[in-house]
């Protein structure tokens, strides 16, 4: 196993062990996620993605070890700072009944609110740029949940852009939505990437990984098997090691990254004729 070195990281692991109850999931695990980098947490179920996501988020407090923003402890600085600082995207966030998508992304204002909780002419125009960016203002008003699965996604990228952080986390964002929605958010992504921030993304897509992040992380076990650009860690015996595939590592045609083709165990197919499957999402509206 190799690792690359990271550049000088505001956000970094030391010696985290994090877990569930009295089961330890990650056990003394150190990280530095690149500065203004596009990382992407990759490995098989179980491997400690979220788990991993979630300590550098607060959501879940190492049982040994320490997360640091900006060079302090997280668990030591006041919730507001750190909403100012990362922003997090869990899993199938629960929408709530009867809010329109201006109002969910406007919650993302709530770290800069005082106790009356007076929305300020700033508050407004960072909203209203988080819908820009997203392509939502023709949608403000309308109720999230008549929104499709893509168009609920970015509603949610939205709030966490109107947090107004340098760092988004975000957790397997795209689950549930169709192909098409799913290049659509990494996309979006990808020119928040380039427009300054720093996006740490847990992935279960090796390609995608690979076209849109250049830091892989790649977990197995609790541990850090191996990380750094897509060219260097993404290999046939990573893949091998890791999810256990065998398969042919090719340049994307698109971009020339890595992309993972699996080997078939089956039979050639040379005279059927060829038939594309593609995954809908389950959504009723997409």
């Amino acid at each position: 196993m190799t690792q690359t070195e990271f550049n000088e990281s505001r956000l970094v692991a030391q010696g985290v062990s994090v877990g569930y109850g009295d089961a330890v999931i990650i056990e003394d695990l150190s990280l530095e996620i690149v500065d203004q980098g596009f990382t992407a947490l990759v490995g098989p179920n179980g491997s400690g993605k979220s788990t991993l996501l979630k300590a550098f988020a607060r959501i879940l407090k190492p049982k040994t070890g320490a997360i640091l923003i900006d060079g302090e402890s997280i668990d030591r600085q006041a919730s507001k700072e750190v909403a100012k600082r990362l922003a997090f995207l869990p899993q199938g966030p629960v929408v709530p009944e009867g809010i329109t998508v201006e109002q969910l992304v406007s919650y993302g204002r709530s770290p800069y609110k005082s106790g009356f909780g007076t929305t300020t002419a700033e508050d407004l125009r960072i909203t209203d740029r988080a819908l820009a960016i997203t392509s939502l203002n023709d949608m403000r008003e309308r109720q999230v949940t008549a929104l499709s699965g893509g168009q609920r996604q970015r509603a949610w990228v939205a709030m966490t852009l109107a947090q107004d952080t340098g760092i988004l986390l975000l957790d397997e964002p795209t689950t549930f939505l169709d192909i098409a929605h799913q290049f659509d958010l990494m996309d979006l992504l990808a020119d928040l990437h380039e427009n300054g921030r720093t996006i740490v993304i847990v992935l279960h897509d090796i390609n995608q990984a690979c076209r849109y992040a250049n830091n892989v992380v790649v977990l197995r076990d609790g541990q850090i098997y191996e990380k750094g650009d897509p060219a260097t860690v993404v290999t046939v015996e990573m893949l091998n090691d890791v999810f256990e595939i065998e398969c042919r590592v090719l340049p994307d045609p698109e971009t020339g990254t890595p992309m993972c083709v699996p080997l078939s165990n089956r039979r050639q197919f040379k005279d059927r004729p060829t038939t594309c499957l593609l995954y809908t999402s389950p959504s009723p509206r997409d």
